[in-house]
């Protein structure tokens, strides 16, 4: 490896992001620290260009050369059948390319990385939800060198992370760019409706369209959806079609009149800490700034870069501060949001329903003029090679298209669109890229420098080495997760049925008789000032007799106390632990995991194939309504516990536990006919997990397949 000199929390790095060449070219011409990008495979933005083995070589070399790093992102969900190609890839990336960090998110990662022999530092990604002060100290442990915090905390909650952690581990957080309405790693919504998975890097950002609740207009959608889905499931059973009149929409139209609300209520606008940023210096630990956007092009790389190192370079320097904010607004991307940042302002939502949150800078609206030519009379000047959208992603008119020739102010730019694609007047228009000609000029003269380098060729790798046998699986009884107190011990037919409360603050006030009989779900997500009060209830419980607890993050098993008040723990890895292969469940057993929950995820394919490969016997959940995400951000536009729809009609509704909003699909995921074929497959447990549905809810006569009949892209 070579010997680059460090960043520190009093000059921490500025971290840029390269989805292709020129990208990368402009993070060094910009003076970047160190620039993270995606490989063609495992990488968490697949819609980049992304890179090779061989070009990636060179580019190491021509960063290492500028005393800048390079940290190949590696963060996604390994499938099963996939460990053994993980292996070979970072293998070869570590003979050929020599990077400095290799950011995961599996827990797969943790254990190819030392085996294939790759010597630089373990980042663990965002998505892998580290999101509370012991889970620095259980990263650590597993040899994490740096943790990426998640984007949802306030400086005195990165502060508090800083001063909790533990000598010899890094931390990284955003500074700029694109903010995700759900917390990393927590959202479903893009997989569960089609099957492309943000935990594989396929979002298709269903968060960024216009959703509608209340009012006529809604309920004659969810009218028709529900006519729709009826005659469907009529003409599958083989009864004749008929008009089917639903229930309840009567009495759902007197409650619910007038036109209702429309917008992107979870399209959010643009981090942009910009001059608070200055606030992050001198944190323990924080070492690294990072800057959202592999999908951006070299323009939006080179302004933020040299913005966020004026304003890390000269923190007290009034005119650094101007001229650094000129320059990120010309950096093209949405308009900006300090999201949680100031703690004071904690309760900021950082979206803009009626406003216009898509990326790129307005140039204008659209014109038809009466021969029906399709114009733009950009409000500032156009130049050649600059790059242009027209609507946003979820219109039908949706393009994007180059300019040609320099278009003044207030001209006259005829769009030569598709006649399908022909859009309304006042459909905005964004510039979304602009190729300066004093830019490509410097990106040609590091491309000069970078085709002056050799190649590295890839060579051969040996065989993957075998992960560990699977086990046998160990029956348990079918658990049904409920977030109230339970009424009562359940059984259907024969079989028991253990009942499972998520635990709060509320259910952690059970009788001590009963909390030994309960199987305790811990959150999905635990922020820092949740931390202490949520180890406080455990030992309640442990005290109390309880031994049966799934951990919903990897991280967790060390909030349990050791010795006394703790016993035999019979701790299980739950499913948002997003486990789907057999070295990531190894890790688990090592860590002291009795079973595990897999991914909701996989397709049949895999779900068949894992338990032959796990060394811990596995279960998974079989039906209930699991979120398509889970936000720290509060509703803006919504509410709670009333049915909202997407454009196609589909039917949505949230909720709030805590300080997080769960979002729900209005059909349930429901897997029960596959219960045998799980079984003979090899899984020896189930869960189902219950919701209480909002009054007046329809729910959609829809299978809940999530990806069963699908394949996970």
């Amino acid at each position: 490896m070579p010997d680059l000199p460090l960043p520190t929390p009093q000059r921490p790095e500025i971290l840029a992001p390269a989805g292709d060449i020129p990208s990368f070219l402009a993070g060094l011409a910009a003076g970047a620290d160190a620039i993270y990008l995606g490989l063609k495979h495992f990488s968490a933005r697949m819609q980049a260009e992304n890179f090779s083995l061989t070009e990636l070589s060179r580019l190491a070399d021509l960063a290492h050369s500028e005393q800048a790093r390079v940290y190949v992102a590696m963060n996604t969900l390994i499938k099963p059948g996939e460990p053994a190609a993980a292996y070979r890839l970072v293998h070869r990336l570590a003979r050929q390319v020599r990077a400095d960090g290799l950011i995961v998110q599996d827990l797969a990662f943790v254990d190819i990385a030392r085996q294939a022999g790759f010597e630089g530092g373990l980042f663990l990604s965002t998505l892998g939800n580290l999101t509370s002060p012991q889970s620095l100290h259980t990263a650590k442990a597993l040899g994490a060198d740096r943790v990426i915090l998640p984007r949802e905390l306030s400086i005195d909650e990165i502060r508090l992370m800083g001063e909790a952690c533990p000598e010899g581990l890094d931390l990284e957080c955003f500074v700029h760019g694109a903010l995700c309405y759900c917390v990393s790693g927590r959202c479903y919504w893009s997989s569960y409706m089609g099957g492309k998975s943000g935990l594989r890097g396929r979002c298709v950002q269903p968060c960024r369209r216009v959703y509608r609740q209340g009012g006529s207009a809604t309920l004659a959608l969810l009218k028709q959806a529900e006519q729709r889905e009826a005659r469907e499931e009529a003409r599958q059973k083989g009864h004749p079609l008929r008009e089917i009149h639903p229930r309840g929409h009567e009495r759902d139209q007197r409650r619910s009149p007038g036109k209702g609300r429309e917008g992107r209520f979870f399209s959010c606008l643009d981090l942009s800490l910009d001059v608070l940023a200055k606030t992050l210096i001198g944190i323990p630990h924080l070492v690294s700034w990072k800057i959202e956007g592999r999908k951006k092009g070299p323009h939006y790389v080179y302004h933020v870069v040299t913005a966020y190192r004026m304003l890390r370079d000269n923190p007290g320097d009034a005119h650094a501060r101007r001229d650094a904010e000129e320059i990120l607004e010309m950096a093209l991307g949405r308009p900006g949001t300090r999201a949680r940042f100031l703690p004071q302002k904690d309760n900021t939502i950082p979206t803009s329903p009626s406003g216009l949150t898509s990326s790129g800078l307005l140039a204008g609206k659209i014109r038809i003029e009466q021969d029906g030519r399709v114009t733009l009379k950009p409000y500032f000047e156009l130049l050649p090679q600059d790059y242009l959208r027209v609507g946003v992603e979820d219109e039908r008119w949706h393009a994007t298209l180059p300019v040609t020739r320099r278009i003044p102010k207030a001209g006259t730019l005829l769009l030569r669109l598709p006649k399908h694609k022909t859009p309304r007047a006042g459909t905005p228009v964004f510039l979304i890229d602009r190729r300066d000609p004093e830019l490509m000029n410097l990106l040609r003269q590091w491309q000069a420098r970078l085709n002056a380098l050799p190649v590295r060729e890839s060579r051969a790798v040996e065989k993957a080495p075998v992960f560990p046998p699977a086990v046998k699986p160990v029956p348990r009884p079918d658990t049904v997760v409920r977030s109230t107190l339970p009424q009562g011990r359940e059984t259907r037919g024969s079989r028991q049925q253990t009942t499972g409360l998520w635990l709060s603050p509320r259910t952690a006030e059970i009788s001590r008789t009963v909390a030994p009989r309960i199987s305790w779900w811990l959150p999905p997500v635990v922020w820092p000032e949740e931390e202490e009060g949520l180890q406080r209830r455990i030992r309640q419980l442990c005290r109390e007799g309880a031994r049966h607890f799934v951990c919903n993050a990897p991280w967790q098993k060390d909030l349990f106390p050791v010795g006394d008040g703790g016993g035999e723990l019979d701790l299980v890895a739950g499913p948002f632990c997003n486990v789907a292969n057999a070295a990531a469940l190894a890790v688990l057993r090592d860590m002291g995991f009795s079973a595990a929950y897999v991914s909701p995820e996989l397709s049949r394919e895999d779900f068949l194939a894992l338990p032959g490969q796990s060394p811990l016997p596995l279960g998974m959940v079989l039906s209930g309504f699991w979120p398509v995400g889970i936000s720290r951000f509060g509703l803006l536009g919504i509410k709670p516990n009333e049915p909202f729809l997407s454009p196609k009609g589909e039917v949505f509704w949230a909720r709030t536990y805590g300080g997080n909003v769960w979002i729900y699909p209005g059909w349930a995921l429901d897997l029960s006919d596959k219960r045998q074929e799980l079984q003979a497959a090899g899984y020896s447990f189930f869960a189902r997990l219950e919701e209480h549905v909002p009054q007046g809810l329809l729910e959609a006569r829809r299978p809940g397949l999530f990806n069963w009949e699908g394949s996970l892209l």
